[in-house]
């Protein structure tokens, strides 16, 4: 069977899992970020959304898409 992580990707995932866990325990809390700065991944979001639903064919032409694998 292949390995699907060597020794230091793991050895990284657990260190970087243990700053997670500890970090926040250790530093003190930092101030809210400003209101323009909370809007910005909605903002993405929305931008992510229009893209997925704009078409960029006219809206009477169908497109058969044949998936061989």
């Amino acid at each position: 069977m292949r390995r699907l992580f060597g020794c230091r990707s793991i050895m990284f995932m657990v260190v970087l899992t243990v700053a997670i866990l500890v970090l926040p325990l250790i530093l003190p809390p930092l101030p809210p970020p400003p209101m323009i700065l909370m809007l910005v991944p909605a903002v993405i979001m929305l931008l992510l959304v229009m893209l997925a639903v704009s078409s960029k064919h006219d809206p009477g032409v169908i497109h058969l898409c044949n998936f061989t694998w």
